[in-house]
Parts: structure tokens; C-alpha cells; sequence
């Protein structure tokens, strides 16, 4: 787990500054604090900052092939790479180093681009072939570890994280036009990002750039599904999804420092625990966050699983004692906007993990695999309640909202809750899933941002990702929306931000490709059994957990925001920082939806959170 950073220029005749190379390299130095490495040759500078986790003593970067003629800078794991060791060694192909960076420079000599498609892991690299003075970058298949890239200065240049690239100079220009979707959304979409000419590479994607040009390809996507004949034998999908996600914690297991899993008390994370214990007679490290709320503490949860399975067990609690500091962390680490407030849990677990691990097993991805949001059981609400007449609908509304009203507190939130299933459930499959993604009424976001000059709305970015699938059923289509956009927009940029600002490396099991690749093709009844969510994995690896974790409700990993904010010391706090978004965004709306949280007419502390962060990096 490392970053990388480089540029090259159009012009051959051109040579590379090394002073510029090292600036960008130097402010991504929380990603691999344990060295630094440059490649500096005619018009091609490269970076990159270690985090030393595989092959200790020979892994530095970046590395050569045996003849010189190639060079790589790599960041991730290719958790396969003794595998391809020995397929590539029968090849004839030598090995100067145990690490997975020789793998992939032998593998490209052997399969030249094709060897993306060989590899089971996470990754951003960029290789540069001097023969054919071309520079290949590619990026993982699912989009776990990040690359950012830009053309200017007639110049290509790319970097981990956003924060290289402006050390080289590109402008910060804001695209105001994208607020909509990024107050709707929590964050700024690949390949988008806040500022212009500034680009996130698409996850299953690859970049050549060769003789002044650049070009980007596609090498993975989701595989076509027959809706009417997906898998449907319990028996043999449960084996064949134990199997898979055995192996795939397995290998992600390969290590050569400590680590351990974040544990938060869900399934999930609970799953990776126990398959972890079958590979190892060492206790597991394991770490969890609580909260003095305990609408959002699951540590007693996680408890149960650290003494089931005999882990060596951390817990830390969560409070808005430095939130000053969380949010200037937070921002600094982002680049631009990101709203997704369990950031704030995220940076804190990993902090306390960081603290005795150098690398940690997560539960992420677990939902999209699985279809296990409740979101998929909301799909399969709305279809019920479509069966009535809408006039009884409409009367159900209208009687909820009277009931609404007239409580109070979190008795108030569900019945708001219940409202939104209600009046999206006639909706079309993107304007229903634009409402019940946002944080606030969509309606309120819209005139927030209605002065914007040439905004694009959140149906239009949504209803592009759309038109791309070939899914009918509302409920594949959900699960093509999570893959092609909460996971690599939302979770796994979270992931990846807040574990390396504590240099902190993090796999997640659940997306290994070849699970993801006979998931998606089992069937929705199958997955979700009645109202039962995430029914495979219970009926497979849940067979070894505790009872109460199988038993809990689901819980997200959130903050409880909403109170927070209406405590009264936030009042300066809040005013401080929303005065830039002030200028460009309505702000009798913004007021109004700070003034709902407070009185606890609606939950809005998420979306208050989203404001603040936007009004950060807009400083």
C-alpha cells in the first residue's frame, strides 16, 4: 500500500524538473511513510511513497525490470502474486525480489496489457515502457485504490490523490455546476471531481500515453445477467459463496507485518473475523468504535464476537470533543467535498488501529455483494405498496404527515421515514432512488442550487450510470446502481482516504472479483429471503457466529449528527462554517434545514455535515 505520483510531457525534447516530482510526492507522505522513491528520465518524472507491508527488504520503489527497460510505480496489493510467481517461473521468467511489483512487471512482459485481467487484488500502478515510450496506468477493477490524473502544461500528469497534481501547478477552478448532485450524493462522481480538468481514472479502466496522445480503455465490467435464468440452488450457491470468500480473506491474509480487522458488530465485518480465525492460531487484532449514543453503539455486539472467536480486542468511543480537528483532517485528506459523515468513524478506528497494525481486514463491500441494504427491501416494499390504489396511498400520505406533526423526536424521524417509502414508491426507478439517496428533501436541494449556471442534475449523472445497464428488474438495477456508484464514489473512497491519512492499510474481502463475478448472477429471492437480508450469508458463514449478531438490526456506520448539532455551543461552529456556501447557495434554505435539525422537525445532520465540508474546501 503506497502512493504515486508522476507527469510526463508531450514534447520528447522537454525534460522534467526533479524539484516538481518531489513536491508532489512529498504531500501525499502519509501514504507510505516508511520511504520514497523517483524515476527521472528525459520528459517522464515518477513518484512514489512506501508503506511497507509485502517483501520488506527488496520491495522499493519504483522497480525495474531485470533488463532496465521498464519501470513501475505501484500502489496496492496483488494478493495472488505467489500464484503468478510460479505460473510466470515455469514461464522462464526470474525474480530478483518477493515482492508483488515483480509479479506485475513479469506479467506484463509476458501478457503485455492483458495482465490486468490475471490479477486478484487492489491497485493504481503506472508503468512506463521505455521501448515503446509508453507510460500504462491502470486501476482496479472495482476502483478501491484511487488515481487522479490531468493534461496541462501540454503536459499528463497523475498522482494517488488530487493534492500531487496541484503541487504542480493545475488551478483549483471550482465546477459549481455539480453541487446538486454532490448535496444529493455526498460526493462528486467519477470521472468527475470539483475542479476542472481534473479527472478520477474509472475503476476497470486503464490510460496509454504514447507519442503526445492519451487514451482510455475499458478491461473489466460487470458480467451480462439472464434475468429470467439466474442461480437458484441454495445448496450449491451457499458452498460457492463460503468458498470464495474463504479464500479471498485467505489471501488477503498474506502479510509480512502485524495486522488485524475493524470490527464493527455487523455481519459483515463479524464474517471476516471468523473466517480470519481459521487461518491463523494467533489471536486476531480486532477494532471497534462505540458511541455514547446507543441508537448508533454496536461495541457490545463486537464484544461478542471478540470472545467467540478469541480476538485480542480494542475499543475506542467516539465524541465531537475535536471536531474542529476531524474536519480539517477530513478535508485535507478529500480534496473536495465528501459528505459521507462515517468518514468521522472511519478516520478514528483507523487512527486506533494505526496505533498497533500496520494492516486491517474490513466488512466493506459486504452490502453490495450481498444486495444487503435496506434499501433492497424498501424495493420490495414499494412493489407491494404499488399493488394499492393510489388514492389509498395518497390517503396513508396524508394521515402519516398529520401523525408526523404531532410527535416528536425519533418517534417523528420514522414517521418521516415512512412518509418518503410512501411518496417514492410510485416514482420511476432514478427519480425514486434521487429522493431516498438524499440526505434532506430533494425538492430543498434543488432550490438551493437553482441559480447555479449550467447545473447538472442528479437524474442526469444518475440516469447516465443507467443507460448503461442492461438490468430490468428494479432490483438488479439497485445492485448495478451500488457497484457502479456508492461503492467506488462513496465507501471505498472513504475507505482508502481515512486509513492511509493514518498509513493504515485496509483489504476488504467481500470484493474480490470472482465473488462479485457469481454473486451478481444469484438470484433476488435467493439473496433476500422474504424480508430477510443478506440470507446467503447467513445460511453460510453466519452458521458460526453469535446469535445476537445474526439477531441485531442493521445499523450503518453513522455519527449521530443530528444531535450534535442542536446542541446550542454548535450555533458559532455552525454559523463559521457555512459562510462561503452562503454566497453561492440560497441560504434562507440552508437556514431553514439548520433550523429543522434543531427543532427536531427533521433529521438533517448528515446533510449539515455535507454543507460544512463543501463550505471547507471552498475556503
Amino acid at each position: 500500500m503506497c502512493g504515486i505520483t508522476g507527469y510526463i510531457h508531450f514534447n520528447r525534447e522537454r525534460i522534467v524538473d526533479p524539484t516538481t516530482i518531489r513536491k508532489m510526492n512529498d504531500i501525499i507522505s502519509h501514504r507510505g511513510p516508511d520511504g520514497e522513491g523517483f524515476y527521472t528520465e528525459n520528459n517522464i518524472a515518477l513518484g512514489h511513497r512506501r508503506l511497507s507491508i509485502i517483501d520488506l527488504s527488496t520491495g522499493d520503489q519504483p522497480m525495474y525490470s531485470l533488463d532496465n527497460q521498464l519501470v513501475i510505480v505501484f500502489n496496492g496489493e496483488i494478493y495472488n502474486y505467489i500464484e503468478l510467481r510460479e505460473e510466470l517461473l515455469i514461464e522462464g521468467f526470474t525474480f530478483k525480489t518477493d515482492s508483488d511489483t515483480e509479479v506485475i512487471l513479469n506479467a506484463y512482459l509476458h501478457w503485455g496489457i492483458e495482465c490486468q485481467n490475471k490479477f486478484n487484488g487492489m491497485w493504481a500502478f503506472a508503468l512506463y515502457d521505455k521501448r515503446k515510450e509508453e507510460l500504462f496506468i491502470s486501476r482496479d477493477r472495482i476502483g478501491e485504490k484511487p488515481l487522479h490524473y490531468s493534461i496541462f502544461d501540454d503536459t499528463f500528469i497523475f498522482g494517488s490523490e488530487m493534492k500531487s497534481l496541484f503541487q504542480y501547478g493545475i488551478p483549483k477552478n471550482e465546477r459549481h455546476e455539480l453541487l446538486e448532485i454532490y448535496l444529493t450524493l455526498t460526493n462528486i462522481p467519477a470521472p468527475n471531481t470539483f475542479f476542472d480538468g481534473v479527472f478520477k481514472l474509472m475503476p476497470g479502466h486503464f490510460i496509454l500515453v504514447k507519442n503526445g496522445t492519451f487514451s482510455e480503455h475499458k478491461y473489466w465490467d460487470l458480467p451480462e445477467i439472464d434475468e429470467n435464468n439466474m442461480l437458484s440452488d441454495k445448496k450449491l450457491i451457499y458452498n460457492k459463496f463460503e468458498e470464495l470468500l474463504d479464500d479471498s480473506v485467505k489471501i488477503r491474509m498474506r502479510s509480512d507485518v502485524s495486522f488485524g480487522a475493524f470490527l464493527s458488530g455487523g455481519l459483515d465485518s463479524s464474517s471476516i473475523v471468523g473466517l480470519m480465525s481459521k487461518h491463523t492460531n494467533k489471536p486476531i487484532n480486532t477494532f471497534t468504535i462505540g458511541f455514547e449514543d446507543k441508537a448508533f453503539d454496536e461495541s457490545k455486539l463486537a464484544q461478542d464476537v471478540a470472545t467467540k472467536f478469541g480476538t485480542k480486542h480494542f475499543l475506542g468511543t467516539v465524541n465531537p470533543e475535536q471536531f474542529d480537528e476531524i474536519l480539517n483532517r477530513t478535508a485535507f485528506h478529500y480534496d473536495e467535498p465528501f459528505g459521507d459523515s462515517s468518514a468521522i468513524p472511519t478516520g478514528y478506528v483507523s487512527k486506533f488501529a494505526a496505533e498497533n497494525v500496520k494492516m486491517v481486514l474490513t466488512g466493506d463491500g459486504g452490502d453490495e455483494v450481498l444486495s444487503g441494504y435496506k434499501s433492497y427491501q424498501g424495493i420490495k416494499l414499494s412493489n407491494l405498496i404499488n399493488q394499492f390504489p393510489s388514492p389509498l396511498i395518497n390517503f396513508a400520505i396524508g394521515s402519516n404527515t398529520v401523525v408526523s406533526k404531532l410527535s416528536k423526536g425519533k418517534i417523528r424521524y420514522k414517521f418521516n421515514k415512512i412518509n418518503n417509502i410512501l411518496q417514492t414508491s410510485q416514482l420511476e426507478f432514478v427519480p425514486r432512488m434521487a429522493q431516498k439517496m438524499a440526505y434532506t428533501d430533494l425538492n430543498q436541494i434543488k432550490k438551493m442550487t437553482s441559480t447555479l449556471p449550467n447545473k447538472i442534475t442528479v437524474e442526469e449523472y444518475m440516469s447516465d450510470i443507467m443507460s448503461k445497464s442492461t438490468y430490468k428488474d428494479d432490483f438488479y438495477k439497485m445492485m448495478y446502481l451500488d457497484f457502479k456508484h456508492e461503492l467506488p464514489n462513496d465507501y471505498l473512497v472513504k475507505v482508502d482516504r481515512m486509513s492511509m491519512a493514518y498509513s493504515l492499510e485496509a483489504r476488504v474481502p467481500f470484493l474480490d472479483h470472482r465473488l462479485i463475478e457469481f454473486m451478481v448472477q444469484v438470484d433476488k429471492n435467493v439473496k433476500m429471503q422474504g424480508w430477510e437480508r443478506k440470507s446467503v450469508l447467513r445460511n453460510s458463514i453466519g452458521k458460526m457466529l453469535p446469535e445476537s449478531i445474526l439477531n441485531a438490526p442493521k445499523k450503518g456506520f453513522g455519527v449521530p449528527l443530528r444531535e450534535w448539532f442542536k446542541d446550542g455551543a454548535y450555533n458559532s461552529f455552525l454559523e463559521n462554517n457555512l459562510k462561503n456556501i452562503n454566497e453561492i447557495l440560497d441560504k434562507k434554505i440552508i437556514n431553514s434545514i439548520v433550523n429543522q435539525n434543531n427543532t427536531g422537525q427533521k433529521d438533517n445532520g448528515n446533510f449539515i455535515w455535507g454543507m460544512i465540508m463543501l463550505n471547507k474546501i471552498m475556503e
